[in-house]
């Protein structure tokens, strides 16, 4: 959806390419406004941010780590189930 609104946005490119290209910040009306808050000071912000979330996202693991055909089986196999209890009631 695309707005007729004007936005002031900071754009980081990534530390690790293998995650994201780059990460995009939308500052909110009035930042720059705030006491202390400078220019400088939002976009050291969102590259710490860009930051965390690249060593975060690195050690992310599912807490099912199985590979998709597996939760295929196993999704087919509930169906099956649920229509066989279904099926004999």
């Amino acid at each position: 959806m695309v707005k007729g609104i004007s936005r002031r946005v900071v754009m980081v490119k990534s530390p690790d390419p293998e995650i994201f290209d780059e990460a995009i910040f939308i500052v909110r009306e009035g930042a720059l406004r705030r006491p202390g808050v400078t220019g400088e000071k939002l976009v050291s912000e969102a590259m710490s941010v860009a930051q965390t979330y690249a060593r975060r996202a690195g050690r992310a693991k599912a807490p099912f780590a199985l590979p998709s055909w597996a939760w295929a089986v196993l999704g087919g196999a509930g169906v099956g189930i649920v229509w066989f209890l279904t099926a004999i009631l």
